[in-house]
């Protein structure tokens, strides 16, 4: 999102996390701006069965936790490494500085939140008046939309990640993902779903 070469100027520092390494906590105080340079991060919250509500992963060249930073409130999710990542982590007074130096990054930070708002949005409301196989297919065309891929669209996430995502259990996502191929909604392909 942000130019790397600004954020290096800007005092950012490279951190390497392995899988499933936790960055944060929920409840944490922000500290730091983050942003993906290889591998993804996965915001989650855990409720007391222990079960894992995916909020959001995050990708190279993706951010993440500026809301809690602008808002000046603690972390709502934890943030975890899905697999080997490194980032760039600048500290929050000097994000606030960069911002105020360079006035277009607020335009493009304020656009990438409204998405993200609008992804929560229509998540809720999926999850909240929809069966399994509408929710995966909204999810999925999201992805397909966002990744502005024309032609097939596969789908680099686990049959667990998409539950987690959009509030089901593995075993509904496999049995609604086996109707949305019989329906010719999706394709399978070597175990990859493809839209």
């Amino acid at each position: 999102m942000i130019n790397e070469t600004i954020l290096r100027e800007s005092g950012a520092v490279e951190k390497r996390l392995v899988k499933g390494e936790t960055l944060f906590t929920e409840g944490e105080m922000p500290v730091y701006y983050y942003q993906v340079l290889w591998g993804s991060i996965k915001m989650n919250n855990y409720n007391e069965k222990g079960n894992e509500t995916i909020q959001a992963i995050f990708k190279k060249g993706q951010s993440f936790g500026e809301p809690a930073i602008l808002g000046e409130f603690p972390f709502p999710a934890n943030a975890e490494a899905v697999e080997n990542t490194c980032l760039l982590c600048l500290e929050k007074n000097r994000f606030i500085e960069m911002l105020c130096e360079y006035p277009t990054l607020c335009i493009e930070l304020l656009r990438i939140i409204s998405k993200r708002l609008q992804y929560k949005a229509m998540i809720v409301k999926e999850i909240g008046g929809h069966e399994a196989e509408h929710r995966i297919l909204t999810l999925l065309t999201y992805l397909k939309l966002n990744a502005g891929t024309k032609g097939k669209f596969r789908v680099d996430m686990t049959r667990q990640t998409i539950a987690s995502l959009v509030g089901l259990r593995v075993e509904t996502v496999i049995r609604a993902i086996g109707e949305l191929k019989k329906k010719g909604k999706i394709d399978i392909i070597n175990r990859k779903i493809y839209l």
